[in-house]
């Protein structure tokens, strides 16, 4: 049975009336009485008695009609919530980052996006790359704020990347540090200093810093949180290593300098998603407003 016909059928039934359904269909009314007809055949029974004046639903007609309204109220309700989707009035948008991107970009690009589509629903899961990588693979997640070192690119065939920012890697020191006033330091120039780091293993402890040769920095601290290493900093304990994306944590009583480069690589910031999935107008706009974010950053 075609909607069509069902929507002729559920229109007779209601005014009782072949002409005057056609005129609120704006049909003829041979080209309503062709449908229904139509239908007629298909569903094996006559639907109407034809009666002088306009026509009465048979006992066959009045079984139909609720299953007619029933689908053709379904469609109706799967055409809002389409339109509503399309619209951003509705839906759901999954996001992940990783955790300095959370704490510098992102919550800032998703509430701009909630005030201007506050119908759709947000949901935000912090981990590493590699991990937010296999979200999107699972489709688990719609778009990933994910980094990636030049030795250790991004797989461009497997994902569209959305160039964010170029994050450099800072130093924070106390403000009466000796190199507090400088703008860019090398790592030979903290070679007197104690570093506070964030895991006691070796990997990711300095993070991304090439240390010259016979040079061994002192660890005397080791605190998870940016948080309670930035506050180690500013008591004096020593001094930290710190992406550009983690600054908005940055205390008054902490200066912050910039890594050169040859210490240590540029990261690259991207928006990843899945390659070949057409995006969804959700996961645009949320694009939209990563590049705004991105923008407003004090240091990239």
């Amino acid at each position: 049975m075609q909607v069509e016909s069902l929507e002729v059928f559920r229109t007779v039934a209601r005014y009782g009336s072949i002409t005057t359904a056609a005129l609120a269909l704006r049909y003829t009314q041979s080209a309503v009485s062709r449908q229904i007809a139509t239908l007629e055949v298909q569903a094996g029974a006559r639907l109407f008695d034809r009666l002088p004046r306009g026509v009465a639903l048979t006992d066959e007609g009045r079984c139909l009609l609720p299953h007619a309204e029933a689908v053709l109220d379904r469609l109706a309700t799967a055409r809002l919530e389409l339109d509503a989707l399309r619209g951003l009035g509705a839906g759901r948008l999954r996001v992940g980052a990783f955790p300095t991107a959370v704490a510098g970009l992102v919550p800032q690009a998703l509430a701009a996006f909630r005030e201007a589509h506050p119908g759709v629903v947000l949901s935000l899961v912090e981990g590493r790359t590699p991990e937010l990588l296999d979200r999107l693979r699972a489709g688990e997640a719609d778009v990933a704020v994910v980094s990636a070192s030049p030795d250790r690119p991004v797989d461009a065939t497997r994902f569209e990347l959305r160039h964010l920012l170029d994050e450099h890697l800072m130093v924070a020191v106390p403000h009466d540090h000796r190199l507090a006033g400088k703008g860019t330091v090398r790592l030979a120039d903290l070679a007197e200093d104690a570093f506070i780091v964030g895991s006691a293993t070796a990997e990711d402890t300095l993070m991304r810093a090439d240390f010259p040769a016979g040079f061994n920095p002192r660890v005397d601290i080791v605190v998870a949180d940016w948080t309670g290493k930035l506050g180690c900093v500013a008591a004096g304990l020593g001094v930290a290593l710190m992406p550009a994306l983690a600054v908005r944590a940055t205390p008054a009583d902490v200066a912050l300098l910039r890594l050169h480069t040859q210490d240590a690589p540029v990261r690259q910031v991207f928006a990843a998603t899945v390659a070949g999935r057409d995006p969804r107008p959700a996961v645009t706009r949320l694009l939209h407003h990563l590049d705004e974010a991105t923008d407003r950053l004090p240091v990239s």
